[in-house]
């Protein structure tokens, strides 16, 4: 019979979500989630202990005259099996981090539980895309692309319009969009191509260079302005660049001020756990809410499923129903 702990582990095991503040490196946040769920984990209610006859001797039993002891049995608590003895019944418990963020990034960081960990590979192994919004500044180039690094030249930004920004997106997503299909391995006047797009599948196979699927700008107010983007492969160095890029198309320099995650695939900030619910409730409730939000999806994909065949299937029997009205009704012969 497993223990409360054990059992506890097991409904933790899963996927869940959480919400990664700016100048927290992930594996803080990590070994910090670690410690919250050991902590919940061995919390639990400890089974009771197992007990054990021995025979021990009555102590207002008089000794016999011929020197012997009345012994009688009793029933002891085993205390070998402790948890005082034994200590915690978990000692380490492996959490797993799925698209990292660097230090100075923030937004959505999934994590893995148990065997959490190997459909976090299964998921990644799909061609899934990520949101995230960047605040950048006009006027300023740094060495590292942020606006806390070394300035290296400053420039002016009045020239820049919203319409001229708008442009410059524009050029960039279509020269990714180029990139997309290069990189795909389909052949794009096929109809599997036709069908991956549809479904926004079509991708790059495997390991490519980053690649923007989505670019636009959602705030523009000199010298500051956001944008919205949708990319895959990417690292946070990589979106800072873009920003930089965007700087010097305008004829301007740019640089990010901030790099925020709002989508990884399933999972979305609304979906995101932050600092104050790091606990192994509010985990095992986040592990739970995505289980069965991928079952209402399996079922739901059933359905339909099931509905396409059985429209298909009425179909079909009207056509033959046709046929059969067509081939039994004569053909009228006219006569001059």
């Amino acid at each position: 019979m497993r223990s409360p702990a054990v059992r506890m582990f097991h409904r933790l095991e899963g996927l869940f979500c959480v919400y990664k503040p700016a100048g927290v490196h992930w594996k803080l946040l990590r070994d910090t989630i670690e410690t919250n769920l050991l902590k919940g984990v061995n919390d639990t209610p400890a089974p009771p202990l197992t007990h054990e006859v021995r025979f021990l001797p009555n102590p207002n039993n008089q000794p016999k005259a011929s020197g012997g002891l009345m012994l009688r049995p009793v029933s002891v608590p085993v205390l070998s099996k402790h948890p005082l003895v034994t200590g915690p019944e978990f000692q380490h418990l492996k959490v797993g981090v799925g698209h990292r963020l660097d230090a100075s990034s923030s937004g959505v960081l999934v994590l893995a539980v148990g065997n959490g960990n190997k459909i976090l590979n299964d998921l990644y192994g799909i061609r899934t895309t990520r949101d995230y919004t960047l605040e950048g500044e006009f006027g300023m180039a740094t060495h590292d692309f942020t606006h806390t690094g070394r300035v290296v030249e400053r420039s002016t930004y009045d020239h820049i319009t919203q319409e001229k920004m708008e442009s410059v997106l524009a050029m960039l997503e279509g020269a990714n969009q180029k990139a997309l299909r290069m990189y795909s391995s389909v052949d794009m006047n096929s109809q599997e191509a036709y069908e991956l797009a549809v479904k926004g599948l079509l991708g790059p196979d495997g390991k490519s260079v980053p690649i923007l699927t989505g670019l636009r700008c959602i705030r523009f107010q000199p010298p500051h302005f956001t944008l919205e983007v949708q990319c895959l492969n990417e690292t946070q160095k990589y979106l800072r660049k873009v920003v930089h890029e965007i700087g010097l198309e305008l004829r301007s320099t740019a640089a990010c001020k901030g790099v925020r995650r709002t989508r990884d695939g399933f999972f979305t900030l609304q979906d995101a756990l932050t600092r104050n619910h790091w606990s192994a409730a509010d985990i095992l409730q986040a592990v739970q809410k995505y289980r069965s939000k991928k079952n209402k999806k399996k079922s739901s994909r059933t359905l339909t499923d099931k509905a396409m065949l059985q429209t298909s299937e009425e179909t079909l029997a009207v056509s033959q129903e046709n046929k059969a009205d067509k081939e039994e009704t004569p053909t009228e012969v006219q006569c001059n």
